[in-house]
């Protein structure tokens, strides 16, 4: 499988000491299979002034890779324990186990609104799941373990954007 990294310079060895805290799945490299997805992330760069690059990792290019031995935290859909792991994660305050990988949809801004009127409250998250299934889901692959980054994700190669 390849999983992509949008940022502003090629990323050839994930390092989780720069990870950013408060972020949907909190601290950790966060990838997607989505290449246009990982495209997208990298053009706020651009914005800033500075250069946009997508690079590439081969995760579990062999046959037979097995990462059992590490906790993966794995949503299928949008749910409520979903909405509460992002809103306990963006507030700064994760809660429940640690995970080496956590694997979901990501709140980008389109969904980033529905979620903006849960965590006010004007929302229940019965409301906020229902308006949910209509965005088309994006999807993201946080890493949270770096001998896991290290044995399974390898860079296969970089590309500016424009």
């Amino acid at each position: 499988m390849i999983l992509y990294h949008g940022s502003y310079a090629a990323i050839t060895k994930p390092d989780l000491s720069f990870a950013r805290l408060k972020t949907d799945f909190g601290s950790g490299f966060h990838t997607t299979p989505i290449r246009e997805q990982a495209v997208n992330w990298s053009k706020h760069f651009l914005r800033e002034g500075k250069p946009a690059v997508v690079s590439a990792y081969a995760f579990l290019e062999k046959a037979g890779e097995d990462i059992s031995r590490f906790k993966v935290l794995e949503f299928n859909t949008h749910s409520k324990k979903w909405l509460d792991f992002i809103m306990a994660n963006r507030l700064g305050q994760p809660v429940g186990e640690r995970w080496d990988l956590v694997i979901g949809g990501v709140a980008n801004d389109k969904v980033f609104n529905t979620l903006e009127l849960y965590f006010k409250g004007e929302l229940t998250s019965a409301q906020a799941i229902r308006r949910l299934r209509y965005n088309k889901p994006n999807f993201q692959y946080c890493f949270k373990n770096q001998v896991l980054i290290n044995d399974y994700l390898h860079f296969a190669g970089a590309e500016d954007v424009k």
